[in-house]
């Protein structure tokens, strides 16, 4: 508890935090934004493709993360415009979503990687750009950085995994109905066996528990630029302390120092 309260005090430490909040706050809101409208767009985009279906578009991954982002963003958004830290609970809230958000980018570049070599064809619009990977890096480095942020709990691995286990057993069900699925590897048709759906599931897996635990590590460490500011703080206090004439400087601040000199003085020989 003592350190969460540290961690917690940790923007407050620092100068000029309240107003970094306040930007970061507005940065947020920005992204909130941009990311809505990337998502209206690629539902329009998708308008135009023969299995584009409102259910089928609702049911990817990186739709249903991003919706959620839109949603943390704004709060967090707003509660940076205040100046004010986030709560634990939503930077516990917002690493189960940022780890979402990280994941279906990199799943994603794995499947236009792949797209070739499986003999079919992926578009890549600009809103599909900004979902999968301007919206997350930049939420990413918002994590690493930004001050305010509390330590996320260790229990968003364990959510991140059930959610994609959970929302991986409902399309593998959906899929036989509807005759759609959202990535091959999760297609009976489009893999080589079992062996093959298996290996694919597990490395997705281990992905995204890999990427929900660097998540909440980096949230036990202080945020990049709080560190930035304290060796700032630090080495103007230093500069100020050497210079001449001041307390420091002049032994004044320095009572042990004065008694030496104080001594030394009524030594013999010495004036």
């Amino acid at each position: 508890m003592q350190r969460d309260a540290r961690f917690a005090r940790g923007a407050a430490e620092v100068g000029g935090t309240v107003t970094v909040r306040a930007a970061l706050g507005a940065l947020r809101l920005g992204m909130a934004t941009l990311c809505l409208v990337a998502l209206v767009a690629r539902f329009v985009w998708g308008l135009g493709s023969a299995t584009f279906t409102p259910g089928n578009f609702f049911a990817y991954l990186t739709v249903q993360s991003n919706m959620a982002f839109v949603v943390v963003s704004v709060i967090t958004g707003l509660i940076g415009l205040r100046g004010a830290d986030d709560p634990t609970w939503l930077d516990t809230t917002r690493a189960c979503v940022l780890s979402l958000t990280v994941s279906s980018g990199v799943v994603f570049g794995f499947l236009i990687e792949q797209a070739g070599a499986r003999g079919f064809r992926i578009d890549v619009p600009w809103s599909d750009q900004v979902l999968h990977f301007w919206l997350p890096a930049i939420a990413l480095l918002d994590w690493i950085a930004a001050p305010g942020r509390r330590r996320a709990l260790w229990r968003t691995v364990a959510v991140v995994l059930v959610y994609t286990v959970g929302w991986g057993l409902v399309t593998l069900v959906r899929g036989p109905i509807v005759g759609w699925y959202p990535y091959f590897f999760l297609d009976p048709a489009q893999v080589s066996g079992p062996g093959e759906f298996f290996l694919f599931g597990g490395i997705a897996l281990t992905l995204f528990g890999g990427i929900s635990s660097g998540l909440v590590a980096i949230s036990r460490t202080r945020p990049l630029y709080e560190r930035w500011a304290i060796v700032s703080r630090s080495g103007a206090a230093s500069s100020g302390a050497a210079t001449p004439g001041s307390a420091t400087a002049s032994g004044v601040s320095n009572p042990r120092r004065a008694r030496v000199r104080a001594a030394l003085s009524r030594l013999p020989g010495r004036r």
